[in-house]
């Protein structure tokens, strides 16, 4: 069986030569839906490793099924957002070529951040490109076209790999599910075709984890009260959001669980971080815990630093003593 992959537990950056038997050029398709383009570029470009990121589990589940089946060994399909993976998963110049399907638009304003081809993101992936590499782009929505060319065009380490904005069709391309129902119902696909140039791509090295956060602190009050006291809240430090959403107490252990989801410009992550009692007495240490599995990143030490200091603030002799904080 093909072990299950997400950026939760893979190695930042990724081991391409843990994932693969052999070492080849990389290939990556964004959001693969179904997973039937993923599985064509694998059958037809045995030459190269084909990495698919995807956000739905029921699309991880059917591409993970259909890859076990047909027992192909140069496809890893990884659950992740495309954001994520360029910035956490990928290292700068190690992508032959992008491949994104008809991506959601997401013109509503207040959804403008979900969307894929936006200036950050493009110039992640850019610098992500081997010189020469090709970023292959597909819609059926022309004003999509018309902002994803614009956006293409303005990015430094990008040309125009064609005549036009965009062509009307690709000879010999593989049709996905989406596309053959868009002409079902009469709607023109346009496909853009970017290549990496000589010139400076943005600089954006690969985003590792850094070091478990963690805080001592003093504070008369015991986990009971302070889960007492307790009230949900958001934070916002830097580019991070953190929201303490609920707290609770093992009173045997002296301990309390603070429950948060920390969004970072990259990654959002859902946890516990623990509040327990050390050897001397009124003293505590706050820390990050294994559930959810989340990853040391700056935003987990500034939501870390958050419960420190709601904690501090629950009573006037109380006061963080010692943090190992960024």
């Amino acid at each position: 069986m093909l072990k299950k992959l997400n950026y939760l537990n893979v190695s930042w950056p990724l081991d391409f030569t843990a994932l693969f038997p052999v070492a080849r050029p990389i290939i990556v398709e964004i959001g693969f839906g179904n997973g039937n383009y993923l599985i064509h570029l694998a059958q037809t470009r045995p030459d190269c490793n084909i990495l698919g990121f995807e956000v739905s589990s029921q699309s991880m589940t059917k591409a993970e099924n259909k890859i076990d089946r047909l027992k192909l060994t140069n496809v890893r399909p990884i659950h992740s957002s495309a954001e994520t993976a360029l910035a956490h998963l990928l290292e700068p110049e190690t992508v032959t070529e992008f491949h994104i399907n008809f991506p959601d638009p997401w013109f509503k304003k207040r959804h403008h951040r979900r969307r894929l081809i936006k200036p950050d993101t493009v110039a992640l992936m850019t610098s992500r490109l081997i010189r020469g590499g090709m970023l292959t782009l597909a819609t059926d929505i022309v004003e999509y076209a018309e902002l994803a060319h614009e956006t293409l065009s303005n990015t430094s380490g990008l040309s125009n790999a064609l005549e036009h904005p965009w062509a009307r069709q690709m000879p010999g391309r593989f049709c996905t599910k989406y596309e053959a129902k868009a002409y079902r119902e009469g709607r023109r696909a346009h496909f853009l075709v970017f290549r990496r140039d000589e010139t400076a791509a943005p600089h954006a090295p690969v985003i590792k984890e850094v070091a478990m956060p963690h805080l001592f602190l003093h504070s008369p009050l015991n986990a009971a009260e302070l889960v007492e006291r307790f009230e949900a809240q958001r934070v916002r430090d830097g580019e991070a959001h953190i929201a303490l959403l609920r707290a609770y107490v093992d009173a045997r252990r002296d301990e309390a669980a603070f429950e948060v989801v920390v969004e970072e410009p990259t990654i959002d992550q859902h946890t516990m971080i623990l509040l327990s009692p050390r050897a001397e007495a009124n003293q505590y240490i706050v820390k990050m815990t294994n559930l959810g599995k989340a990853r040391p990143t700056d935003g987990m030490h500034r939501a870390v630093a958050a419960v420190g200091a709601w904690v501090a603030d629950q009573h006037p002799e109380a006061a963080i003593m010692e943090t190992k904080l960024r």
